[in-house]
């Protein structure tokens, strides 16, 4: 640390326990955080578009998970240093935001880093890379906006959805079934969706899991699946047309809220007490049937004694329901919540079509499906897998893909992926960056040969050579002024990703260039790091 003198001389100290803290400034500062954030991008590079490779991570408490989705290995990584933390947040506010190109935003960014060295080492100061940087990013933004094209789709003709979610699944494990998935996924948030308000609640959309079955046995559900089963064995199995009362309070006698204790001297008495519940048991039981219920779904548990008068009492009942699967419960039934037996009336029952119970293979789960609802505006999607880490990447990739057609909704705006987006936005950049005569212009070069950075990873982990594939692609684009000339990654035989069906969303391209844009100029700013030392 630095020490400083006052008039007589006399050395003082400026930071407390300043011999206990470390401190990086100027250039070493920037390239230490320049080489923090190129570390994290560069674990990511890897698992980059259809060939893209897994990650296997291991938590503390020995879970393991494998997946290849940007924003669940950042998460799970348990990053130290503060700059590899900012990349974290940066694909995770792009997970939010869009769902769906969370590696992508992070390989951006890492780049965009790589670049900046080389012009920091130059001389050029960085709040000019930061300006530099800033006007490419909005020459590329306003570019995809011309290269962009509209996609008309309608509640009858779902094809353009369908194509579009293909190309985020294609990235993932389960790409051998993303035809299957993509549809579920896109009947899905139709099924939620308010085409007029174009606005979807993603929360409607319930997914579960279950180990056991084949990918392919992945099915969508117009209603909702509990993972219960009726609270007596004797009950019926399969209700048609069933009232439902969805209630929040227990099936048990009243407990006062004080300290209490009741002496029984005689059998009389015990008696009397016994009599006294089974009759409160009872009215409960009636009060239900009073109202029409045919099924009871309580959030707590029931006493023997009232499980074995619901079943005499000819009143299915399932117990033990969460609080979050219930609200969505009342959604679909239209029903309504109740918190006490005096308040059910027959008003407030929900209505399904049809309740089953279901078992899978030779074990005894039993799950509870609540379908042909009132109001089908909530939906289940019941993913089945080979085991659990399966089911769990499946869920993730799904998650992308509802967000992928919940963008299209709101903005119906795609430009085309491989790569094509990328180049074509480099080109522009670079044609861009003869209009400026600062020293801005360095930055925008080097802007634009950042953005290359997304092609050559797509065709580095396809085994392609990557400088030979990416100049090949990009001449092609200049000579036949197409933006739709991509990475052949799926060696389809043809560059053209309009031919190749390889869609991305506008929003979602544009936001991982704004994100990367803003990450990196904040790190560039950054010129004196004051650190607590490790002992």
């Amino acid at each position: 640390m630095a020490l400083a003198f006052d008039d007589f001389g006399r050395p003082f100290i400026i930071l407390r326990e300043q011999e206990k803290k470390t401190r990086l400034r100027g250039l070493d500062a920037q390239k230490a955080n320049i080489a923090a954030g190129k570390a994290v991008a560069r674990i990511l590079r890897t698992s980059l578009g259809p060939k893209g490779m897994d990650k296997m991570l291991q938590s503390p408490d020995g879970d393991v998970t494998i997946t290849n989705d940007g924003a669940t290995i950042l998460e799970q990584m348990d990053v130290d240093s503060q700059i590899a933390k900012l990349m974290v947040e940066l694909s995770r506010s792009q997970d939010y935001e869009i769902g769906d190109g969370t590696t992508g935003v992070v390989v951006m960014a890492g780049a965009l880093l790589e670049q900046a060295e080389k012009l920091l080492e130059r001389g050029i100061h960085p709040i000019r890379v930061a300006e530099g940087y800033e006007m490419a990013s909005r020459v590329a933004f306003d570019h995809l906006e011309r290269i962009s094209q509209k996609f008309e789709f309608s509640a009858d003709n779902i094809e353009p959805l369908v194509r579009t979610c293909m190309t985020t699944l294609s990235s993932k494990i389960v790409n051998r079934c993303k035809r299957a998935l993509a549809e579920i996924a896109v009947k899905a948030v139709l099924a939620v969706a308010d085409l007029e308000r174009k606005d979807v609640n993603l929360d409607l959309i319930k997914v579960e899991g279950k180990v056991g079955g084949k990918l392919e046995d992945t099915e969508l559900i117009y209603g909702i699946v509990v993972d219960k089963d009726m609270s007596h064995p004797q009950m019926p199995k399969r209700i048609e047309d069933a009232k439902i009362a969805i209630l929040t309070c227990p099936f048990e006698p009243p407990k006062p809220k004080t300290k209490h204790k009741v002496d029984i001297d005689t059998v009389e008495k015990f008696q009397t007490l016994r009599e006294q519940e089974q009759k409160y048991f009872d009215e409960m039981v009636q009060k239900c049937k009073d109202v029409g219920a045919t099924l009871v779904i309580c959030q707590w548990g029931f006493d023997d004694e009232a499980n074995h008068l619901l079943m005499h009492r000819n009143l299915p009942a399932v117990r033990w329901v969460g609080g979050v699967e219930l609200e969505l419960i009342a959604i679909a039934t239209g029903g309504r919540i109740v918190p006490r037996f005096q308040e059910l009336s027959p008003e407030k029952l929900g209505k399904a079509g049809l309740v089953r119970e279901k078992s899978f293979g030779t074990t005894k789960d039993r799950m509870l499906y609540i379908e042909q609802c009132a109001n089908s505006r909530a939906v289940t999607i019941f993913i089945r897998g080979g085991n659990k880490m399966m089911i769990e990447e499946t869920k993730r990739s799904l998650h992308d893909a509802l967000c992928v057609a919940r963008n299209l909704i709101r903005n119906n705006s795609i430009v085309y992926g491989g790569g094509s987006a990328e180049i074509s936005c480099s080109i522009a950049v670079e044609t861009a960056a003869d209009r400026h005569p600062g020293v801005e212009q360095y930055a925008i070069r080097s802007f634009a040969d950042a953005l290359d950075a997304v092609p050559l990873a797509l065709a580095e982990n396809s085994g392609l050579p990557p400088i030979d594939t990416l100049t090949a692609v990009k001449a092609q684009q200049v000579k036949e002024s197409n933006p739709h000339c991509g990475i052949d990654c799926n060696d389809v035989g043809t560059n053209d990703m309009k031919e190749q069906n390889v869609f991305e969303t506008l929003i979602g391209k544009q936001q991982q260039i704004l994100l990367a844009t803003q990450v990196v100029k904040m790190i560039l700013k950054i010129d004196d790091v004051i650190s607590p030392s490790e002992y």
